[in-house]
């Protein structure tokens, strides 16, 4: 019964970090609701591989996941947008931040029924559209990407992302088969992008880093369909 049990506690621990997050956004310190995202996407990763490395699985931990999930990735990252929004003094215009919410209910609905998503996703994952979210207060101190915290950039990210997760757009799954180069590169150019990256920018490169696997997804997808 333990053993069982030992992937639903850890996907409990995504859930409390989340609802931690939740709690440091009501307080505006986003460096700390990030380290939650980032602890809450490990957890993410880590229940499923407990799971399998244990051969458990079970319904109420799949059902588990995604409600953790819609907690952490869905509307955790919303409450950032609006939270945002009310620094820009955007009035009623900070509830459209809430859409990131709905959408992700959307999407991990759909992931749950969805047989396609085995080998890769479809539709931007919801930890990828967090850890974007999530971090975009890093680059506060870059005057250059100032505009990305006004009320148009910010509901422009809105509508953006909310399309991105329901999107009929194969996204890349870094879930390895085998090693083999050329079967992986767009896997391989994706890890190796966001090493380089985050070792030069630290934090402020996350939200990069998620554009480029967006575009890194779309250009796989776009070579692949000619073939």
């Amino acid at each position: 019964m333990i053993k069982k049990n030992i992937p639903n506690l850890i996907t409990a621990a995504n859930l409390f970090t989340g609802a931690v997050g939740v709690y440091f956004a009501s307080q505006f310190d986003f460096k700390s609701v990030a380290i939650c995202i980032v602890l809450a996407a490990f957890f993410d990763f880590l229940d499923g591989l407990v799971a399998r490395l244990l051969k458990v699985h079970s319904e109420i931990g799949k059902q588990l996941d995604s409600l953790a999930d819609m907690v952490t990735f869905g509307f955790l990252p919303s409450y950032i947008l609006f939270q945002l929004l009310q620094m820009n003094d955007a009035g009623i215009l900070s509830f459209a931040a809430f859409l990131i919410a709905v959408f992700s209910a959307f999407r991990l609905a759909k992931f749950n029924i969805d047989t396609r998503q085995s080998e890769e996703f479809i539709g931007l994952p919801t930890p990828a559209n967090a850890l974007f979210i999530g971090f975009l207060f890093f680059l506060g101190d870059m005057e250059m990407v100032n505009f990305l915290f006004t009320i148009p950039a910010l509901l422009i990210i809105v509508v953006v992302f909310s399309l991105l997760l329901v999107a009929e757009l194969p996204m890349i799954a870094l879930k390895f088969k085998n090693f083999n180069f050329k079967e992986n590169i767009f896997r391989y150019l994706t890890i190796i992008m966001a090493i380089i990256l985050i070792s030069i920018f630290q934090f402020s490169a996350i939200p990069v880093v998620i554009l480029l696997y967006i575009l890194l997804s779309m250009l796989k997808f776009t070579l692949f369909s000619r073939n």
